[in-house]
């Protein structure tokens, strides 16, 4: 995500390494890298002339001062720029009323019916409530399966008028059944286009008038760039709508609409996605993507997402056996379980600060860990629980049992081993000297 440009601003900055002092001289060529790595971002000439007038009037004549060097300083206005560009905060999502009604709009091909699905499990996960799905793409039947397949893959009921043509009535139908079946959120996935048209925005429109939503979400593919400003653009005139989402974040983004559209259309981002995963949707902080775009990670996300999978009990449990040197292959399991539900394993590790460009050109599968799983599941339940009783007898049937070789056994074995190890010198420390405890 944004790797070329997080790339380009990291290179326009080298110009004022060594400098003592901002000025206008060594400031021309930082802002000229940094506005051609925005235009390559597929931004706007406009805005990306605009922002580095803006991040020129504040750097010009500032002096270093606390040991930070010019560079840093630049680093630190280019991201608070950047910042107040996408939105400055967190945008209020609102799902007061009793339903609240949520109406969701986009091309077709935008990724708006996952979204969808998506938003109805993070509110029914994350925030407690009971949503409805609603079909009202009265066009393409594969997007009323769609929408089926994904309520049932979260647990949340769909509503759906097979052989009704008309989208406003099955919204406003759908409003009693939610009422009757004491549903609080409705969310009505329409019909898109692969263009915009007038009998696509009429339809959208009318909607909106029937039922009165207090949210409508424009879903936006992420990877469209420009095109994507410019098809908000659009229906924003329509449909005054109160927010954006940004999906397909894990793929090849340049980032021009994620730092484009709050400014064209003076409406904030409040969602982003990434992946077909149902529960990888996450709210949109300015500050913390200007952060990744800037390749200083973004720790507070992979703290909220650890602390999401975080089981306090079962944690105090692992504690105490820790303590003991009694870890298993079944604690490491559980954790290793525990990792997966947090996301897209190259995702988190971008999240880490100084990662993302490491590992940028690495190819990090989600199936990264099943060969670990399937040597673990290959085990008897005393062997997870006793690793020191796995003899080469043991290994040699566990390597069959998981389709392994051997020496990936012996590979794993080791690695166990040493990571035990480490834990019971840790141990031998005194507790407020160990990593994460007070004294």
């Amino acid at each position: 995500m944004f790797n070329n440009l997080t790339e380009r601003l990291e290179s326009a900055f080298k110009n004022l390494k060594g400098e003592a002092r901002i000025n206008d001289l060594n400031i021309a060529n930082t802002l000229k890298d940094i506005r051609r790595a925005l235009i390559d971002a597929d931004v706007n000439y406009k805005i990306a002339k605009e922002f580095t007038d803006k991040v020129k009037e504040k750097a010009t004549g500032s002096k270093v001062i606390n040991a930070i060097s010019p560079g840093q300083l630049m680093v630190k206005i280019v991201q608070d720029e950047l910042t107040e560009l996408m939105g400055g905060e967190e945008a209020q999502f609102n799902i007061t009323g009793n339903p609240a009604i949520i109406l969701i709009a986009g091309l077709q091909g935008s990724g708006k019916t996952t979204f969808s699905g998506k938003l109805a499990n993070y509110l029914k996960t994350k925030k407690g409530k009971s949503p409805l799905l609603v079909a009202a793409d009265i066009y393409r039947p594969a997007a009323i399966d769609q929408l089926m397949v994904l309520g049932e893959q979260i647990g949340v009921d769909v509503y759906s008028e097979r052989e009704n043509k008309d989208a406003v009535a099955i919204a406003q139908n759908a409003i009693k059944e939610a009422k009757s079946k004491n549903k609080n959120v409705i969310i009505i996935d329409t019909a898109g286009r692969l263009a915009v048209d007038e009998v696509m925005m009429t339809e959208v429109a009318n909607i909106k008038d029937a039922v009165k939503p207090q949210e409508i979400l424009f879903v936006v593919d992420s990877m469209t760039g420009q095109d994507a400003v410019n098809t908000a653009k659009a229906f924003n005139e329509r449909l005054d709508f109160s927010g954006v989402v940004l999906t397909k974040l894990d793929g090849d983004t340049r980032g021009g609409a994620a730092l484009s559209i709050k400014y064209t259309v003076e409406k904030p981002i409040k969602f982003v996605s990434s992946g077909e995963k149902l529960d990888t949707l996450d709210v949109f902080y300015p500050d913390r993507m200007a952060q990744r775009i800037l390749g200083m990670g973004d720790i507070t996300s992979l703290v909220e997402k650890a602390q999401s999978q975080f089981d306090e009990e079962q944690a105090k449990k692992l504690e105490k056996k820790i303590r003991k040197n009694q870890f298993d292959f079944q604690d490491f399991l559980e954790q290793l379980q525990q990792i997966k539900k947090m996301g897209n394993l190259k995702d988190l590790m971008g999240m880490i600060p100084g990662m993302g460009k490491a590992i940028k050109d690495v190819d990090i599968s989600d199936d990264a860990f099943k060969g670990v799983e399937a040597m673990i599941s290959s085990m008897t339940p005393y062997e997870r629980a006793n690793p020191d009783s796995i003899t080469p007898s043991r290994r040699q049937r566990i390597a069959k049992g998981c389709g392994k070789e051997m020496a990936d056994v012996n590979a794993f074995m080791k690695q166990f081993d040493q990571m035990r190890q480490m834990m019971k010198m840790m141990n031998k420390m005194p507790m407020g000297k160990m990593p994460g405890m007070r004294r």
